[in-house]
């Protein structure tokens, strides 16, 4: 049965806890700032959350992750919290990040569904690439724009300084998935 075919059980709402808390966690570890948009291990949790829970329980955790920020916990980057996050310049990572979760997920229920081989850490990392560029990226940099009165080629250019270690953040995320699924190979064939 698919996972959008039926309700979360149970289990399932203990997974979108777990991983909304660890999103939290690596989201207020303490980083630093590249222009106005703080460098933190937040986008780990996402892209672990897409990875290990597939598609749908991916995304309900970044969303309860976002829900609870909203609602006032500090649970974002430097210890932001409320609606107000959404409108300044983190906002459209923050808008972006359940939609990448949600890619990252369906990418990994596709390249398990014939079990663990030696090409699933390369399409876990497209996933991840895929979610970055075509979702985080052009919504960051939109927020960027929109709440910071900056050009697209400024605002460009301040993701840009993201590339590398995003890319490296790509690489333990898929690690550490990928690790995820050996232990608990059944985590999405029963999705």
């Amino acid at each position: 049965m698919s996972e959008s075919a039926r309700s979360f059980r149970g289990g399932d709402l203990a997974y979108v806890a777990v991983f909304a808390a660890l999103i939290a966690a690596l989201a207020i570890v303490p980083g630093f700032n590249i222009g106005p948009v703080p460098f933190t291990l937040q986008t780990i949790g996402v892209g672990l959350a897409g990875l290990c829970l597939g598609a749908w329980r991916g995304f309900s955790a970044v969303l309860l992750y976002l829900l609870v920020g909203a609602a006032g916990l500090p649970v974002f980057a430097r210890g932001g919290a409320g609606l107000a996050s959404f409108a300044g310049p983190t906002g459209g990572y923050l808008l972006a990040f359940p939609l990448a979760a949600l890619l990252a997920g369906f990418v990994a229920t596709m390249a398990l569904k014939r079990g663990l081989s030696a090409s699933t850490p390369v399409i876990f990392f497209l996933g991840l690439l895929l979610g970055r560029y075509l979702i985080i990226l052009p919504l960051g940099v939109v927020g960027m724009m929109r709440a910071g009165g900056m050009d697209f080629g400024k605002a460009l250019g301040i993701d840009m300084a993201f590339w590398v270690s995003d890319a490296i953040k790509s690489v333990v995320v898929v690690i550490l998935a990928y690790a995820v699924h050996r232990a608990f190979p059944r985590l999405l064939a029963q999705r």
